[in-house]
């Protein structure tokens, strides 16, 4: 397939009204008008009682010629109507959810605990160690032609692949001074979805999303006076309140913010005692958290003053290299992270507390993903485990509940009125209490 023929006109942005209404429509309730949509606000999910388990997949993570294969991470789609897993036999399946699948009603559903509840609806296979991968922003399931994400892997160029099809849209190369290809370690869409930034070694290169191919502009983490980012670039993150800022993190321990139009460094921050990997922004953009591997703690930085951490976040990850994925839930009051334990620990973003926790696997939970829109949660499991000789074949069977993929769903309260973001007592509107 020619770079050309890959190539498909990514659509403009859905109205916010369409995908509002088909969320609400999913979670139970009528569909909203455009008007309504605008006013529409997320469920203010509940985590003083424990999510349940809706859909489970383990099975289909494993084969007789690797049976310790492991997921790496999840993620949901930007629409909602599926996430996509990543595992580390190069493999990366997209799980639809049951409400957007238009044959839900001949489709089969396994109820026993042992049995995957179904089968990946795509899978793409990489050629190499997946390193990163993330959704277009402005993906629709109403319009395929944006269904489409992003990977970088060791040694490949970044793919674009369609996960409807699951067939490779088309490619965008970097080359080092040797003219070799040389892989991105992490990788993010613009929030306009014009550009797809990519992280590597002390370097940050920015390719133009309707230009597959090897043109791209090239940013130095490193500035003159030696000021910058001296390793890998391993997370990037751009803030959701369109304020044009880049957060990157990157191994050497440091994270940096960038003004996105002309890549101007604002501030470095450090504080992190491991490698970055991973850095989002809360839902307002106006804090910055960054989690590093070895190291126990997520760190919260108000990027209006960066002198000092607000708070931190404990999390069980100082003895492990893995990337451990956070996510902040849709109302942005809480973040849910993972860690070595098997457990979910949920925490409020207001006074850095800790809320909750619950179990979610028997070994390290690497990856925990809020739906966009509904009360519910995506959370995948895993690590390397290193077979000595004297284990035997039986003592290195897995129970489901490792390196596995799972589907929560958390009671939440709707809250409605003009005063929506406000507690119920303090406001003129109505609540009500569903368990989703």
């Amino acid at each position: 397939m020619s770079e050309s023929q890959s190539q498909q006109s990514l659509s403009p942005p859905p109205q916010q009204g369409e995908l509002l209404s088909v969320a609400v429509a999913a979670e139970g309730g009528d569909k909203v008008t455009s008007e309504q949509a605008f006013s529409w606000t997320p469920p203010a999910m509940r985590f003083d009682v424990a999510p349940y388990r809706t859909h489970h997949f383990c099975r289909q993570f494993r084969s007789p010629g690797n049976p310790n294969n492991f997921l790496k991470g999840v993620k949901w789609s930007p629409d909602g109507s599926c996430f996509v897993t990543s595992c580390e036999d190069t493999t990366l399946r997209v799980f639809h959810l049951s409400e957007y699948e238009s044959n839900y009603e001949t489709r089969s559903f396994s109820e026993d605990p042992d049995e995957d509840s179904y089968a990946a609806s795509v899978v793409m296979t990489e050629g190499e160690s997946i390193y990163d991968f993330c959704w277009y922003p402005f993906m629709s399931a109403s319009d395929t032609t944006s269904c489409v994400f992003a990977t970088t892997t060791r040694d490949h160029p970044i793919h674009l692949w369609d996960s409807t099809t699951g067939e490779l849209r088309c490619t965008y190369r970097a080359y080092d001074a040797m003219d070799e290809i040389t892989a991105a370690f992490s990788v993010a869409f613009n929030p306009s979805a014009t550009k797809i930034f990519a992280g590597y070694n002390k370097t940050l290169r920015v390719f133009d999303l309707h230009r597959p191919g090897r043109d791209f502009v090239q940013h130095s983490a490193l500035k003159g006076s030696k000021e910058g980012q001296s390793g890998i670039l391993s997370a990037l993150a751009f803030s959701p309140s369109h304020s044009g800022m880049l957060a990157t993190g990157s191994y050497d321990q440091s994270v940096a913010i960038y003004r996105e139009d002309n890549m101007e460094l604002l501030y470095l921050l450090h504080g992190q005692e491991g490698g970055i990997t991973h850095v989002q922004f809360s839902k307002d953009g106006n804090y910055l958290y960054t989690g590093a591997r070895k190291d126990p703690y997520i760190l919260c930085w108000d990027v209006r003053n960066t002198v000092e951490i607000v708070y931190k976040l404990y999390r069980s990850t100082e003895y492990t290299n893995q990337r451990i994925l956070f996510d902040i839930e849709p109302y942005g009051r809480h973040l849910a992270t993972g860690g070595q334990d098997g457990l979910v620990h949920v925490y409020d973003l207001q006074t850095g507390h800790w809320s909750s926790s619950f179990s979610a696997a028997s070994d390290t939970v690497n990856g925990f993903s809020f739906h966009p829109f509904l009360a519910m949660a995506a959370s995948s499991s895993g690590h390397r485990r290193f077979a000595t000789l004297d284990d035997s074949e039986e003592d290195l069977s897995l129970s489901t509940s490792e390196n596995c993929a799972s589907v929560w769903s958390f009671s939440y309260t709707q809250i409605t009125g003009d005063n929506c973001g406000q507690d119920s007592e303090d406001s003129n509107g109505t609540t009500e209490e569903r368990n989703s």
